[in-house]
């Protein structure tokens, strides 16, 4: 047969379809343009590479199915025999008297070790019986053969009597001499072709036990077998998650307990959307080898890595286990309470947020009383939502005062203009050094409140700051050279943190702080520990988890790195005494609610209507020209009257320069110049709306009539 050859120049681009002859198949070469050889180009390809690629994988498939069958009868034929040994020995009660004294229960050894005496008890006996069967068999074949042929014999005889034949009387006899004969002779029919099929249906035996018992490795097994997919999980599941977890000890112990390695797990109970099992670690064996295995372990149990969570009870050389329904944490949690209820309201000194629920299904709140808060992770993983959304609940407590810097500058805080007494969005410099001097003036509000007279109270002021690392890293300096950003002792925003974390607190005056990706830079070790909450959502690596939760926890299982990002958006590991944390441990792990921008508004609004009316300031008064009056009635807004109190902690956060040493003295001292005295109002000293608007026309009226 000849070949028809195309030949192409090195520089020649392919054609997009060989000639193909009728009779002969076309080979594609390459004729270079130098002498020197040189390889086929990329696009020189064969049928040939595609038809081994699908063989290839059915070779596989073949393989896969070769190994498995016959794994099923090897396996088989050994669990068979371990069943067999077990049924004739006392091995099955013994290693249930290991298990025991494992356990510590040695009453329940004591009780095995009495089962097993009875069984060796009853097998003696058994086999005594045997010694004597034989003689005893011998003499009942004799007597039962001698009685056979006496009645086939008489028999006979009667059959002989009826029909006058004399040799009727052997007639019985030979007919079951016939008929034994023709047993004998099916047997050895059927013998030959038993002997040969036997084998054949031993192994189809041993076969469909190995098969049910799926007694082949992970990778030879059916796809819908392997992928174990919603497995329930059972003690043995458990056990064998264990044994195969690749700790030395772990295996050593379980084995050496055999089938009742059950006997190290507690209840397995159902926790929300999973279950829930303590294991008892044999000596020899620390927690920390289970934790450092989280994948191996879950993937054992038929599980996702984050589909196991891993934490330390109180109890000794003891693991929590918590597994969840495959697939369960995939599917959203429902809405907020705050959007489902529009009567709730908020207490900020005895009341709990609701902010999710926790991996069992419980509804999860969290107590803001008197608790900075720091929350963190990754960009995009629901940091603004699950912050702002404890800031929605607080702002229904009518006594608290909110100011407010986002960082990001998107519009995400925006429906708390008109309820937050500041409010500062941007990403530039500038917006840094606005949010910094408005942290400054909280500092000097709670350095106002710490001299007050003991036993005064204030209401909670909440100073806010979202995407903070904007202002730990930046650049700015002030006229004096004093940097805005940094974490030295001179950086502005940073030293206004850590006052009001050391002395805010006694005069409710808390720092909220959202940011992202904790590192040293963008987030110093000093402010990170200053709060009393600690929040975080997906991190990248274990060092950030231990920035944004700390060592203690860590260490006890909170790894918000393992969390999945983009997938677990919303799911933050808790780290506060403020919230409802399992005995022994040391974080809870919480699916947020989700709570969009209307939704958002919505609450806003229900909570502005339970105010008297806030006027939001969207920049920091620095010390330019200023007219007391006008301020008066700025901070007043929309409220026929306000207490004389409020009045002076709103000109503070409004312009701490100018008004943050203010007395009511001073306050009176401005209102009784201008016509607008303040007066009492059940009980409480107030400040008229309409007093002060009539004193500001009446001045602009003089002013007028003046110039005439």
């Amino acid at each position: 047969m000849s070949e028809n050859v195309v030949h192409l120049h090195k520089h020649t681009n392919p054609p997009a379809e060989p000639t193909t002859g009728d009779t002969a198949p076309t080979v594609l070469t390459v004729v270079p343009d130098a002498p020197a050889a040189r390889p086929a180009p990329l696009w020189v390809r064969s049928g040939h590479a595609v038809k081994t690629a699908v063989t290839h994988e059915r070779t596989r498939s073949a393989s896969r199915a070769v190994v498995r069958h016959g794994l099923y009868t090897f396996n088989g034929g050994r669990i068979a025999a371990r069943r067999a040994w077990d049924g004739r020995t006392g091995s099955r009660y013994e290693r249930m008297i290991r298990a025991a004294e494992a356990a510590g229960n040695l009453e329940a050894a004591e009780e095995w070790e009495e089962r097993l005496q009875r069984f060796r008890a009853a097998r003696h006996h058994r086999r005594m019986d045997l010694l004597h069967s034989p003689v005893d068999a011998a003499k009942g074949v004799a007597v039962g053969a001698g009685m056979s042929v006496g009645v086939l014999v008489a028999l006979g005889v009667i059959m002989a009597v009826s029909t006058g034949q004399a040799e009727d009387v052997i007639t019985p006899l030979a007919a079951t001499i016939d008929f034994i004969a023709l047993l004998i002779r099916i047997v050895q029919i059927v013998w030959g072709p038993a002997i040969t099929i036997g084998p054949f249906l031993v192994l189809l035996a041993l076969w469909s036990v190995g098969r049910k018992q799926h007694a082949a490795p992970q990778w030879a097994l059916p796809a819908n077998v392997r992928s174990g997919e919603g497995e329930p999980i059972t003690p043995s599941i458990v056990v064998k998650a264990l044994r195969d977890l690749g700790v030395p000890a772990l295996a050593r112990a379980i084995k050496e307990m055999g089938d009742a390695g059950a006997s190290m797990l507690g209840p397995i109970t159902i926790a929300g959307c999973g279950v829930e099992v303590d294991v008892t670690l044999p000596s020899g064996v620390s927690t920390n080898e289970v934790q450092s295995k989280r994948r191996k372990l879950a993937e054992n149990l038929t599980r996702h890595e984050h589909e196991v969570f891993i934490t330390i009870p109180q109890a000794a050389r003891t693991v929590r286990l918590w597994i969840a329904d495959s697939g369960a944490l995939d599917e959203p949690i429902g809405p907020s309470p705050l959007v489902t209820d529009e009567t709730m309201t908020a207490d900020y000194k005895s009341g709990k947020a609701p902010w999710g629920q926790d991996l069992r299904g419980d509804a999860a709140a969290l107590s803001l009383y008197q608790r900075h808060l720091l929350i963190t992770g990754l960009s995009n993983q629901g940091k603004t939502v699950a912050l702002r959304s404890l800031a929605l609940w607080l702002s229904l407590d009518k006594s608290v005062q909110f100011l407010m810097g986002d960082l990001k500058g998107v519009g995400d805080w925006a429906m708390f203009d008109g309820l937050a007494t500041t409010l500062i969005q941007g990403p530039t410099d500038e917006h840094v050094i606005q949010v910094t001097e408005m942290v400054e003036s909280a500092v000097d509000e709670m350095n106002r409140r710490i001299q007050a007279p003991p036993g005064t109270t204030f209401p909670p002021l909440i100073v806010l700051v979202d995407e903070a690392q904007v202002a730990f890293m930046c650049p700015a300096k002030d006229e004096d050279k004093r940097p805005y950003g940094g974490s030295k002792a001179n950086s502005r925003y940073f030293m206004a943190v850590r006052k009001i974390h050391n002395q805010g607190r006694a005069v409710n005056v808390l720092m909220w702080q959202g940011t992202q990706d904790p590192t040293n830079e963008n987030l110093p070790k000093l402010v990170r520990e200053g709060a009393h909450t600690r929040a975080s959502l997906a991190l990248g690596t274990e060092s950030q988890a231990r920035m944004a939760l700390g060592d203690k926890a860590v260490d006890g299982g909170a790894a918000p790195n393992l969390l999945r990002p983009g997938l677990d958006r919303g799911t933050l590991v808790v780290a506060s005494d403020g919230i409802t944390i399992p005995a022994g441990q040391s974080s809870i792990t919480v699916r947020t609610h989700y709570i969009d921008d209307d939704a958002a508004t919505a609450i806003t609004d229900r909570a502005k209507a339970l105010r008297d009316g806030v006027t939001t300031l969207h920049a920091i008064d620095r010390g330019e020209e200023h007219d007391p009056l006008a301020d008066v009635a700025a901070v007043i807004g929309d409220a026929p009257r306000v207490r004389t109190k409020d009045v002076l902690a709103r000109l503070a956060t409004r312009n701490a320069g100018a008004y943050g040493e203010w007395s009511f003295i001073d306050l009176k001292r401005v209102l009784d110049d201008a016509g607008a005295e303040p007066y009492k109002s059940d009980g409480v000293m107030v400040v008229s709306r309409d007093r002060v608007a009539r004193a500001l026309a009446n001045r602009g009226t003089e002013g007028s009539a003046s110039a005439e």
